[in-house]
């Protein structure tokens, strides 16, 4: 890999937030520290539980003249590929206590419902999963291994959550969701509780402080979990960076405009999980003054992201990446051929990157696609 290789590699747009005031004390009063002690003693104590790696990518860092590039592969997480096993299967547990032939129920673009699925087949419960006509097949049927009932719907995903609402509400059915609104807050709170266990594993894994961590965004439960695991966790803030799909930039517009600025999609993203167009509530209470910086960017080198990650290009094991695990590679790269945001966010020889990576092929068929694209590129 050479660096006249990158200098493509642009950010579509970005954004400082001018009202960036990290506060722990706020953040834990949103996840109560209680949340995240709880989803950390829960979910360790899981039988197949164990930290996933967090890989050097030190070939990314001497090309780039950073001093560690840290990458936290969420592909080895409970056989379900995703970092979102953390957060349903945890709300599932904590629901269902002391509640008998409850069923439950979620919308879901492929991850979030898997990992709902999951949680209720450990259970023994009844499981709903309400999917947008967008929604792969592959997805679908990994879903329906996990002994749920997978309901398609005409739409987007808004049109999968509201069809889920109207049943769930039809036939008292309880609802797991991973979004967050006016009287709804409990559920996510946890499943965001369940995402903190990323920054506990990383404070064992590593001696050196973390000066930026970039966060993928969909609705923001992820970024918004990290976060109060490093408002927890982290003895030293870095400058946090969210990033986002250009077609699908709803946390950026509303650091914009200081509210919840809901955007409509033209045109979806390849990054699934992260084309959304309103932020969650809860989410942005915690994120809207604890980011740095907001950037979005194409889906031009997604393809080749996740070849270069399985092909070694950026450190020296090989890395599944699904399409959602690029964007920060691919924004931090971006970043270091800008020289307004590598300013801005002080990018140098003394940096300590944290990349997430979020999920590995969970939808095969749509990674081996990547893949082949991708290695025509490299």
């Amino acid at each position: 890999m050479k660096s006249s290789e990158l200098l493509n590699w642009k950010i579509s747009k970005f954004l400082t937030n001018k009202k960036f005031n990290f506060n722990r004390q706020d953040i834990l009063r949103i996840l109560p520290e209680v949340y995240i002690d709880d989803a950390y003693k829960t979910i360790s104590s899981w039988p197949s539980y164990k930290p996933t790696p967090l890989v050097s990518l030190n070939k990314l860092s001497k090309n780039i003249n950073l001093k560690n590039i840290f990458y936290k592969d969420e592909s080895k997480r409970f056989g379900l590929k995703s970092f979102k096993a953390l957060g349903g299967a945890y709300a599932v547990e904590i629901i269902s206590k002391n509640k008998k032939d409850i069923t439950i129920s979620t919308a879901t673009a492929g991850n979030h419902g898997r990992s709902v699925a999951w949680g209720s087949q450990r259970l023994g419960l009844k499981c709903k999963i309400f999917i947008s006509e967008f929604v792969s097949d592959y997805r679908a049927d990994a879903i329906k291994k996990l002994g749920a009932d997978v309901i398609r719907v005409n739409g987007n995903y808004e049109a999968s959550l509201k069809e889920c609402l109207d049943q769930s509400k039809k036939n008292n059915w309880q609802v797991v969701q991973d979004v967050a609104w006016e009287n709804y807050e409990l559920v996510p709170k946890l499943t965001m509780a369940g995402y903190s266990v990323m920054i506990k594993e990383i404070t064992s894994q590593t001696n050196e402080y973390i000066t930026h961590v970039f966060l993928q965004a969909g609705v923001g439960g992820m970024a918004a979990g990290a976060i109060a695991g490093i408002a927890k966790y982290f003895k030293k803030i870095p400058k946090i960076v969210i990033v986002e799909p250009e077609s699908a930039d709803c946390v950026l517009k509303s650091v914009e405009n200081g509210f919840i600025k809901k955007i409509k999609i033209e045109k979806e993203s390849i990054m699934g999980g992260m084309s959304c167009g309103e932020v969650s509530l809860v989410p942005w209470k915690i994120i809207k003054r604890s980011v740095n910086l907001c950037l979005s960017i194409s889906d031009d080198n997604i393809s080749k992201t996740v070849a270069m990650l399985a092909n070694c290009n950026f450190g020296n094991e090989k890395i599944i990446g699904g399409e959602c695990s690029a964007p920060g590679i691919i924004s931090l790269i971006a970043s270091c051929n800008n020289n307004n945001i590598k300013e801005k966010l002080c990018l140098d020889k003394n940096s300590n990157i944290l990349l997430i990576g979020c999920e590995g092929n969970v939808d095969e068929n749509l990674y081996n696609k990547l893949i082949s694209e991708g290695m025509k590129l490299i």
